[in-house]
């Protein structure tokens, strides 16, 4: 089971991840519009939730609540927008509980992918909301085989990666450009260090300005 204080962890140590690679995913960027900055707006949204989770009690409402309103706050352009409603979603799925085991996970992260398309005019597959939503499916899949939260997280980075690298057969812009969804990559880094710490990992630091 994972406790608030593991789960605040796991969001510090994302968003030091998304931060640290921020520049690798903005030369990703060419869809909606080739503006480069999508790793730092993710990167800015993330860290507006850090901030509040930071000062949060340990317990896993105040964290979960804390890290939806604060990306909810600090949202910045469509990738950030996005984000916030992905962890707002995340946090819905853990009102109410002192733990998240497996079924608590797998509820986070579909509320998760719900919000994020409904914050969409029109969504459009082979981006951000791919990459979430079949992560989703496969952690609902896995319920059958197991009750371990760990092992799911670990099969839901695994198909981040597989739909990740997909994400150029469905967005012509992408396959033009030779490069994967620059959002996809950006939850790709979120979801392996949260991964990481929950597996019992350290938190990554945040390299120097």
């Amino acid at each position: 089971m994972i406790n608030g204080g593991l789960l605040r962890d796991a969001v510090i140590s994302a968003a030091h991840s998304i931060s640290n690679k921020k520049k690798s995913v903005d030369e990703l960027n060419v869809f909606p519009v080739p503006d480069g900055d999508t790793g730092t707006n993710m990167t800015l949204t993330i860290l507006s939730a850090v901030k509040e989770v930071e000062a949060a009690p340990d317990d896993m409402k105040s964290i979960a609540k804390a890290m939806s309103t604060g990306s909810l706050r600090g949202a910045r352009g469509n990738s950030g927008v996005i984000l916030s409603q992905l962890l707002r979603g995340f946090a819905k799925g853990l009102a109410g509980k002192k733990e998240m085991g497996a079924n608590e996970l797998v509820e986070s992260l579909e509320q998760g992918v719900s919000g994020a398309y409904k914050s969409v005019m029109k969504p459009t597959e082979g981006t951000i909301l791919t990459v979430a939503r079949e992560s989703a499916e496969k952690a609902r899949e896995m319920l059958h085989s197991t009750n371990d939260p760990i092992i799911i997280m670990e099969e839901v980075c695994k198909q981040a990666e597989l739909s990740l690298n997909e994400t150029p057969k469905l967005l012509p812009a992408l396959a033009k450009a030779g490069v994967v969804d620059a959002g996809g990559k950006g939850l790709l880094i979120i979801f392996e260090a949260m991964r990481d710490v929950f597996k019992g990992g350290e938190i990554v630091k945040a390299d120097a300005p």
